[in-house]
């Protein structure tokens, strides 16, 4: 069952172990989050361009990362984030990052679902990291309702929708992990990094070996 969406953000130059074990883990993954530079960055860069291909080929949903800053980061600037990511590397979904989870800014993350659309999106993931208004169930494929620390997860009931929105359109992403944790949610990722940087690290069921 593909019901791993992993964001990993390392080179591949420094990682290239790792991106191996993310290529032969295709048949489990339901996505993973490109993130060169917090984004596309300013430039293409080939390494991350190489393993773009290698997982559309094995068959992985490649998710360039955008950035929304909760609704405050320009339309545009988000826009030609994901353009960037479509012409450089090729991706074929979306990952909207610190997206708003109120309903206030529900018109400007349609306008952006629209314009994710029209750029060729077609899986468009939203990283609330929080429960958000349901209305949001309407722009995305996937939205990720959860992103914090294993104590924190383990200790909280995390909702999910299960009349009008089925579980597997909800994902949850647990950092601090013990190899032993199991998630609620029908897509997730759980990792054992903690501190600033947990995407770094990958599900303990990916690591490669070393």
């Amino acid at each position: 069952m593909k019901n791993q969406l992993v964001p990993y953000y390392e080179h591949p130059a420094e990682q290239p172990g790792a991106w191996d074990a993310l290529v032969a883990a295709a048949p489990r993954i339901y996505g993973v989050v490109l993130n060169p530079a917090d984004g596309p960055g300013d430039a293409p860069d080939p390494a991350f361009a190489v393993v773009a291909e290698r997982l559309r080929a094995a068959g992985v949903r490649v998710l360039g990362y955008a950035d929304t800053d909760y609704a405050r980061r320009p339309h545009a600037a988000v826009v030609r984030d994901l353009l960037r990511h479509r012409d450089w590397y090729g991706t074929n979904g979306a990952f909207l990052d610190q997206t708003s989870a109120d309903l206030d800014s529900l018109p400007h993350y349609r306008r952006l679902a629209v314009a994710a659309r029209a750029a060729g999106v077609g899986t468009l993931v939203l990283n609330h990291g929080v429960h958000p208004d349901p209305a949001y169930a309407e722009l995305a494929d996937l939205l990720v309702t959860f992103e914090g620390p294993w104590d924190t997860y383990r200790s909280t009931a995390v909702p999910l929708w299960t009349a009008a929105h089925p579980p597997e359109r909800f994902c949850h992403l647990v950092y601090a992990a013990p190899s032993d944790a199991r998630a609620t949610a029908a897509v997730h990722c759980l990792v054992p990094g903690a501190g600033a940087h947990p995407w770094g690290t990958l599900p303990h069921s990916l690591e490669p070996a070393r």
